[in-house]
C-alpha cells in the first residue's frame, strides 16, 4: 500500500479502537443505577419519551424505534418542538430517557424542567454527573466518555457510540423482563427480509399434492424412484396406511447404495426410519435451520399427529431468500 493509504488505515483502526474502548469502559462502570433505570422503564405505565439534541437526538430516535419494535409505547420528542406544543400528550405516567454527552445543552435542560413540572420521571445518560441534565434527573447513568475518537475531540463519536450501546442494553434488558419472543417481534416487523424470516410459515411454501411424492412401505425401490423422478424433488416420503410418516428416501441414499441394492427390494428396507420432519405451523426460517444443520435438501412436513401433508425443498427456501 502507498504511504497515505497506510496512514488512513491506521487512523481507521485507531478510531474503531477508541470507540470500542469507550463501550468497554461504560460496560465495566455500570452499577445499580442501570438496574434502577431498567426497572423504572419496565414499570412505566405510560409512554417512554426519548430526548436529545443534535447527534444525541439521532441516537435517541434510534433507541425509540428499537423500543417501538418491541411493542413498547415509545416516542421521540425534540426539546424545542416539545416546548412548542409537542409535549401536549406528556403526563405523569410517562418516563423520559434523555441522552446528552455534556449535559449542558440549554434547550434540553429547559425542556427537562417542564417535564419535571408534569411529574415525569427522568432517566439520563451523560458524561458529566455534575451537569444540569444529571442534576435534573431522577436516575443518571455516567457514560464515562472523557475524549471523543475525533482527533480534535470535537465530533461526537465515542460518546454517541456509548449512548447507542447503552440504549441497546436497556432495550434488550426490557425485552428479557417482558418475556418478548421472536413471535412478538414478528407481529411488529412484518416487512423486509427480517419480517419475511419471522413471518413466513412452512405451510406457506411447502410442496403438496403431486409435488409431494409418497409411497407405502411395501412399494419397491423401482416404484419409489419413479415417484421421485415424476416430481423432480429428489426424495420420496414413506407413509403407513393412515398417512403417517414412517420413512424418507432420497436420491443421495440411492447413490450411496448403488450397486448394493435391487430395484425390486422394498423401500422399507433402505429408507431412513423416523426421519427429520417439521410441522406446518413452524416458520420457514426454522425449517432452514434444520436443513442447514443436518445438511439435507428436503424436509417432510407433518401435522401435529405426524400425518404427512407436504415437503420443503431447499430451492423453495433459496427462492424466498431464507438461505
Amino acid at each position: 500500500m502507498k504511504k497515505e493509504e497506510i496512514k488512513v488505515l491506521k487512523l481507521g483502526k485507531d478510531i474503531l479502537k477508541a470507540e470500542a474502548d469507550a463501550v468497554k469502559k461504560l460496560s465495566l462502570s455500570l452499577d445499580k443505577k442501570f438496574t434502577q433505570a431498567v426497572q423504572s422503564l419496565n414499570m412505566c405505565s405510560g409512554k417512554i419519551i426519548l430526548c436529545g439534541v443534535g447527534k444525541s437526538g439521532l441516537i435517541a430516535k434510534k433507541i425509540s424505534a428499537t423500543l417501538a419494535s418491541l411493542g413498547l409505547d415509545s416516542a421521540y420528542i425534540h426539546p424545542v418542538e416539545g416546548m412548542h406544543g409537542d409535549m401536549g400528550p406528556v403526563n405523569s405516567r410517562d418516563i423520559a430517557l434523555v441522552f446528552s454527552n455534556s449535559g449542558k445543552t440549554e434547550e434540553l435542560n429547559i425542556f427537562l424542567k417542564h417535564l419535571k413540572n408534569r411529574a415525569v420521571k427522568i432517566v439520563s445518560a451523560t458524561s458529566d454527573p455534575s451537569s444540569q441534565t444529571a442534576i435534573l434527573s431522577d436516575i443518571h447513568i455516567d457514560l464515562k466518555v472523557k475524549k471523543e475518537a475525533c482527533p480534535h475531540n470535537l465530533v461526537p463519536t465515542s460518546s454517541t457510540t456509548a449512548m447507542l450501546a447503552l440504549g441497546d442494553a436497556l432495550a434488550v434488558c426490557l425485552m428479557r423482563l417482558k418475556g418478548f419472543k421472536k413471535e412478538s417481534f414478528a407481529s411488529h416487523h412484518p416487512g423486509g427480509r427480517l419480517g419475511k424470516i419471522l413471518n413466513i410459515k412452512v405451510k406457506n411454501i411447502m410442496r403438496t399434492g403431486n409435488l409431494n411424492p409418497k409411497v407405502g412401505p411395501e412399494s419397491t425401490l423401482s416404484q419409489a424412484c419413479s415417484k421421485m423422478t415424476s416430481s423432480s424433488l429428489g426424495a420420496v416420503s414413506v407413509v403407513d396406511k393412515k398417512g403417517k410418516l414412517i420413512g424418507f428416501f432420497t436420491d443421495g441414499d440411492l447413490r450411496r447404495k448403488f450397486g448394493k441394492i435391487s430395484p425390486m427390494e422394498k423401500i422399507s428396507v433402505h429408507m431412513t426410519k423416523n426421519p427429520l420432519r417439521i410441522e406446518a405451523d413452524k416458520t420457514a426460517a426454522q425449517a432452514a435451520e434444520i436443513m442447514q444443520k443436518y445438511k439435507i435438501d428436503n424436509l417432510p412436513v407433518t401435522d401435529s399427529k405426524g400425518i404427512l401433508i407436504g415437503v420443503i425443498d431447499e430451492r423453495d427456501l433459496i427462492k424466498e431468500g431464507l438461505i
